[in-house]
């Protein structure tokens, strides 16, 4: 019994976090995002665009399922300030993400979070897929764990991109 009421109450904390985090009032931790080829994107280089963080790995069958909504996503918004980061964590090996990403020509930023620092900062992200929406002040207005309901993150895309 003591473990349901355990349960019960992680559930309930997270409920209440992602409800806190859809009102918009959490400012996205500073990171920094080191992209395949080396180069590296900061939080704050999103700023001015509403951009879409996704924790994924290449083991997570959720993640693999989610991953063409996320690109027609990109491709549908990216023209109007849109911008996608997938994040691999620490635990995927870097070949089986180089190849993921090139074989399926993923259309965004992918970076490897290779020391865990990035999905630690980000809220201690250790389930995947876990996906944060930030407005162009650089505020988390929404964070789904497991796949978004697309309809509804489009809807929100829509009201964020409309804002100046």
């Amino acid at each position: 019994m003591k473990k349901v009421h355990i349960l019960i109450g992680a559930m309930a904390l997270g409920l209440s976090l992602a409800v806190y985090l859809s009102l918009g009032s959490s400012t996205a931790p500073q990171s920094t995002f080191v992209l395949l080829d080396g180069s590296s994107k900061k939080t704050s280089d999103f700023v001015g665009k509403v951009a879409l963080v996704n924790f994924w790995a290449t083991s997570c069958t959720t993640c693999v399922a989610e991953m063409p909504m996320i690109v027609r996503t990109h491709e549908k918004y990216a023209p109007r300030g849109y911008e996608t980061v997938a994040i691999a964590m620490s635990y995927d090996p870097p070949a089986y993400v180089v190849n993921f990403a090139q074989t399926r020509k993923l259309p965004f930023l992918v970076a490897i979070d290779n020391t865990g620092t990035v999905a630690k900062a980000w809220g201690d992200v250790n389930v995947t897929p876990t996906t944060y929406l930030v407005n162009k002040r650089g505020e988390i207005v929404k964070r789904y764990i497991g796949q978004p309901d697309f309809a509804e993150l489009h809807k929100l895309i829509e009201k964020l991109l409309a804002e100046s």
